[in-house]
């Protein structure tokens, strides 16, 4: 009750920011601070509040890498916003990520830019008619597929957020969480997150049964 009140109300938090603070005020004041060379992969990044992530870590300097389905609708995005930013390094990528060949394809492509992985922003919404499904009824394909191009790109995943551009903005570029790992943020503030989500056992059952489809996947011939 007391959360919900503090969100209605858009009361601060220990940041300085809160339920209505906008993107582009959570990162004002990290414009001078961000390195030049940072870059960063958007999924989801062709709408809602993916295409203002896009919009505001692009103001502030950072190159976007954009893996997305529709071609059209993330050329239409990277067109909106280099006429506002015109200096906007913005690389498209054709992905899908409810395969896991176009999964693969999009992690080799990345590598082979010689680009460092410094943000990695899941605003995606996956969706697979084929559902698999682990012995304990957990179901795989999200895990498989988006789970492997961490596998393939990137070492870990430090951070969580809350949905809102606001806050994924603020975790990955504000100095106040660097260096910070493993936590969960809502309203640009570190939070509680469930009791199944802190379930240490849960988490590491959940990873090696995942390791294993990968690693199935993986081993199997090309079709």
């Amino acid at each position: 009750m007391k959360e919900t009140l503090r969100y209605l109300a858009g009361i601060a938090g220990p940041s300085g920011y809160g339920s209505n603070s906008t993107a582009e005020q959570v990162t004002q004041d990290c414009a001078c601070l961000v390195p030049s060379n940072l870059t960063a992969i958007i999924t989801g990044a062709t709408s809602g509040i993916g295409v203002e992530t896009a919009r505001v870590l692009a103001k502030r300097g950072v190159k976007l890498v954009i893996p997305a389905r529709d071609l059209k609708k993330a050329a239409e995005v990277k067109e909106g916003i280099q006429k506002e930013i015109p200096n906007a390094e913005i690389i498209i990528f054709e992905t899908d990520l409810s395969c896991f060949a176009s999964v693969k394809r999009f992690s080799s492509d990345f590598l082979a830019l010689g680009l460092p992985l410094n943000i990695l922003i899941n605003n995606a919404g996956i969706f697979s008619q084929n559902l698999e499904f682990s012995e304990d009824k957990i179901e795989m394909t999200f895990a498989t597929n988006y789970l492997d191009s961490l596998y393939f790109i990137a070492s870990k995943l430090l951070k969580s957020t809350s949905q809102g551009a606001s806050t994924t903005c603020y975790v990955a570029l504000s100095p106040e969480t660097e260096g910070v790992s493993g936590k969960y943020f809502a309203d640009c503030n570190e939070s509680s997150c469930s009791a199944l989500a802190c379930d240490e056992s849960e988490a590491q059952k959940l990873w090696r049964q995942t390791r294993a489809l990968i690693h199935r996947r993986l081993c199997q011939p090309p079709a």
